[in-house]
């Protein structure tokens, strides 16, 4: 599929009130206003095109941008360009995709890492983000670097830039369902934080409830 066919598949599909949505979630950027059911069977169908997304991201078209972190090759972005796109994500929205490439390719930890230490709100949370996915996948991360996780965030969260609260708060989560001692660590770090407070602005989103998520995902293990 060329950039152009991408496009105009991508236009075709978009809506008013999809892009009313978005608008509601922080988006300012151009946009047809596309639906995920519609960008996921288009990802089917393109698989995995890294000159298709580079293409589609020089655009500047959020539902373009989405689509191409979907259909990006993790192996083939190197840091320079993943920096650029962090530095470019002006929503949550964007930045969350981004951070879902990112967690698999193969210099994921090295990138979250210094993502976390950055003052742009999304491109911190980018990178809370990804060691959140490192860290319940349970192999770029040990549970000792777990266990450093949650001292960090328990120091910071609350001092920390709206999204990136929300990105530790997932963090916390996922390692909370790693593993029976990261999950007394978890609860116990959450207990010592108190309530997280996230701004989701004009929208029906909240702020996940850190250990009734923890317990969920328990439950799940057992059952």
């Amino acid at each position: 599929m060329t950039p152009n066919e991408a496009m105009a598949q991508l236009k075709k599909a978009g809506s008013a009130a999809t892009r009313k949505t978005y608008a509601r979630h922080g988006v300012k950027s151009e946009a047809f206003g596309v639906s995920y059911a519609v960008l996921g069977k288009l990802t089917k169908t393109i698989k995995v095109d890294q000159g298709l997304a580079e293409a589609l991201w020089a655009t500047g078209n959020h539902d373009a941008r989405i689509l191409a972190t979907m259909i990006a090759d993790p192996a083939k972005i190197g840091r320079k360009q993943l920096d650029g796109w962090a530095a470019a994500a002006d929503n949550y929205i964007l930045a969350d995709a981004i951070a879902r490439t990112v967690a698999k390719a193969p210099h994921a930890r090295e990138t979250a890492e210094a993502w976390t230490k950055s003052t742009g709100e999304h491109i911190g949370q980018c990178g809370w983000t990804v060691l959140g996915v490192l860290a319940g996948a349970g192999e770029a991360l040990s549970e000792t670097d777990c266990i450093a996780l949650l001292a960090r965030i328990e120091k910071t969260i609350h001092a920390a830039k709206n999204r990136v609260r929300h990105a530790m708060n997932g963090a916390l989560i996922s390692i909370g369902g790693r593993s029976a001692k990261l999950r007394t660590a978890a609860i116990a770090a959450l207990k010592r934080i108190g309530p997280v407070e996230v701004d989701h602005g004009n929208t029906a989103c909240a702020t996940p409830d850190a250990l009734g998520y923890i317990a969920k995902i328990w439950a799940r293990k057992k059952g």
